[in-house]
């Protein structure tokens, strides 16, 4: 009897093989799901990569429906691609508005062809409403696709819609005529254009002084995507990445996870 307690003593003493009698020590803690996690991150830098293209060709693909279904009702149904080919061809009324276009632009150039233009120009000019919509579509047009100049002078900051709040604009040119000399404020004004987040092509004209505004050093094509990204698209940051390469993945889901 003294013997069966002796050994029972001993087998209380020793630490059970369960996991509730396992000693602190020894319990590790459960690995984390790795496959998941590879998965999750795998799927996200395949969307990183994915979704600009699909965006951009889709885009692109609608725009090129867009110019085939408004030339081709100009065109007579027997010069369509499917009854000359027998097969549609999409992005033929593209090249045939670029060849349009161009044949246009050729023709204004000589002295028929300014004098046509010159003509067609006085009688939308005589015609009350046409006019106002014509010369403001001209005048976009005119200093949009000026090949001299750009369209934005350079990108800025301003203070907007009051003191302390700042705002992403865009210098166009120095105010002049009688907004500058009318308005009661000493120093040069200049023109900005302030956009809308996310539509960056609509926004407001202002005039502000010279010395309220800070230049960027940023581009006009680094701010609109600052802009149209409501901020999530940090130049810099976009920069850095670019530098170190696709290769490295550093710019991955998976290492900004393990940041």
């Amino acid at each position: 009897m003294a013997g069966s307690d002796d050994t029972e003593q001993e087998r209380s003493s020793k630490p059970s093989d369960s996991p509730a009698g396992r000693p602190k020590a020894l319990i590790r803690p459960a690995p984390r799901p790795r496959i998941l996690h590879r998965i999750r991150n795998n799927f996200l830098t395949g969307m990183v990569l994915v979704a600009p293209v699909f965006i951009t060709a889709y885009l692109a693909w609608a725009f090129v429906n867009l110019v085939d279904d408004t030339v081709f009702p100009l065109i007579p149904a027997r010069y369509h691609p499917e009854n000359v080919f027998g097969v549609q061809i999409p992005g033929l009324g593209l090249i045939v508005f670029i060849l349009f276009t161009t044949m246009i632009g050729a023709f204004a150039t000589n002295l028929v062809g300014r004098t046509l233009i010159n003509w067609g120009e006085r009688i939308l000019h005589r015609m009350p409403v046409v006019r106002t919509v014509y010369n403001a579509v001209k005048q976009i047009a005119e200093t949009a696709l000026n090949r001299s100049s750009s369209s934005f002078r350079q990108a800025c900051l301003i203070e907007y819609p009051r003191r302390g709040l700042w705002a992403v604009a865009f210098v166009s040119t120095e105010t002049g005529g009688e907004i500058n000399r009318k308005i009661p404020i000493e120093g040069q004004m200049v023109s900005v254009f302030l956009p809308t987040t996310p539509n960056p092509t609509s926004g407001f004209l202002l005039f502000v002084p010279e010395k309220d505004v800070i230049y960027l050093d940023m581009s006009v094509e680094e701010a609109a995507k600052l802009v149209i990204s409501a901020g999530l698209v940090d130049p810099e940051e976009a920069a850095r990445r670019r530098a170190q390469g696709s290769g490295s993945g550093a710019a991955s889901p998976e290492n900004g996870d393990a940041a």
